[in-house]
């Protein structure tokens, strides 16, 4: 019980950091990698190459090699078939699982590339490097519901930029990045029935922020010193995110008349409260180095960094009801994925293979139903038409993650698999 109590204190009275706990995580947590499908064949190891619109994304250093207008538009379906959890004592005991319920997304990228001189290109790239949606099955009976029923984060760069081709074998390239970001969630609200010190279902709670804007800046190089080799540099900035919205309450009736009048004086009711906060998307730098092996096959390697290990904690403010603001610690590292990729030239088309160990950032501590996240690995396929069509299938199988020492007292194992679809069309 004395578990249980707490678990409620820390669940029960903010609800507003819950949902920002969500939307700053994934370098693994839930970044979005896969904005072209040509990349994304070869598992993203695309830093030495970044020979197609996509450049934009993996290494604006190649903007300055395309040698003609192009415009590029696709999409990735991310089906995130399988995620489950089972429950550990002492809470919420072994007795609970739960499952959420299968669903697709499909963020898009759109690639424009124009020459604007002998040496100089200008590009513009819309893509959605952060997204998150999960929503438990059967809501009213999870048993992390107090900690998130439905989450979803969208987030869209505007990427306008130049490559200047210093000489044959050397590309820079510089960007701005536009960001716009919303994030939203529903959880319940629990309370302790003081007639029978049970805990019930009070409220359930909707929070919601306005698409805000927050700005940045990339920069890469490319250089192709030998006819079968070549390396890449890239780096994103962070963005900075001030988030502004309102949370709502509403009340579940318990069939108590005098519980349900109790309730009603505890929580504000039937108003929209502002609340702020604000978000650090990380930064991102990659390293790449590509070998022909052949005038038909060519490897690459990728190594790439991501500065989760600024995100320590999340203030969240109440404006009007200073009571509920709080601070909740998160803690993450800094992280590395590691991606290589394989290119078959087959006549005018393109075979690609690929593989991706993705580190997670996030510690044990703030492992969680909002977002059980783990390392993992991506094994890839793709196959390009004659450069104007590309389509890429990845399998991301998580590692099982188990949490025994987390912030919220929320204890248990979670299991994770998808699938990612990318299409893209060149004209």
């Amino acid at each position: 019980m004395l578990r249980r109590a707490k678990y409620l204190a820390q669940t029960g009275g903010v609800a507003l950091l819950l949902v920002t706990v969500a939307t700053p995580v994934r370098g693994a947590g839930f970044g979005i990698f896969e904005h072209g499908a040509k990349a994304m064949g070869m598992a993203g190891a695309f830093t030495a190459q970044a020979d197609d619109g996509s450049a934009l994304f993996h290494n604006v250093g190649g903007l300055g090699f395309l040698e003609e207008k192009e415009f590029t538009v696709g999409t990735t379906l991310i089906y995130a078939v399988d995620s489950s959890f089972e429950g550990l004592e002492p809470f919420p005991g072994t007795a609970a699982s739960g499952e959420l319920e299968s669903s697709v997304f499909y963020p898009t990228h759109v690639y424009y590339v124009q020459p604007i001189g002998e040496d100089l290109n200008f590009g513009f790239g819309f893509n959605s490097p952060f997204g998150l949606a999960t929503e438990w099955k059967d809501p009213a009976q999870w048993s992390g519901r107090y900690i998130s029923a439905e989450a979803q984060l969208h987030a869209f760069d505007l990427n306008p930029s130049l490559g200047w081709r210093v000489t044959d074998k050397l590309s820079l390239g510089i960007g701005a990045v536009i960001r716009f970001s919303t994030v939203e969630l529903d959880r319940y609200v629990p309370a302790v029935n003081p007639f029978t010190q049970g805990v019930i279902d009070a409220a359930t709670v909707n929070l919601k922020s306005d698409f805000d804007e927050g700005f940045g800046w990339n920069v890469g190089i490319l250089h192709r010193p030998w006819d079968r080799f070549s390396w890449g540099l890239s780096y994103r900035s962070k963005v900075k995110i001030d988030y502004a919205g309102d949370a709502e309450f509403t009340q579940l009736p318990t069939g108590n008349a005098a519980l349900d009048a109790i309730i009603a004086g505890t929580l504000p009711f039937g108003a929209k409260l502002p609340v702020e906060t604000a978000i650090d998307f990380p930064a991102l730098a990659s390293f790449g180095v590509a070998v022909g092996l052949s005038e038909k096959a060519l490897v690459e390697v990728d190594v790439n960094w991501t500065s989760w290990g600024d995100f320590e904690e999340l203030e969240i403010l109440f404006i009007e009801n200073p009571e509920l603001s709080s601070v909740i610690p998160e803690n993450y590292d800094d992280c590395f994925n590691y991606r290589i990729g394989l290119r078959l030239d087959v006549g005018a088309n393109q075979w690609r293979f690929g593989y991706v160990f993705d580190e997670t950032p996030q510690p044990e501590g703030s492992t969680g139903p909002l977002l059980p996240d783990a390392d993992r690995h991506g094994f890839t396929v793709g196959f390009g038409w004659r450069d104007r069509f590309d389509i890429a299938f990845m399998y991301l199988l998580f590692d099982e993650r188990t949490t025994t020492t987390n912030y919220d007292n929320f204890f248990g194992t979670y299991d994770t698999t998808a699938w990612l679809l990318g299409a893209t069309l060149k004209f």
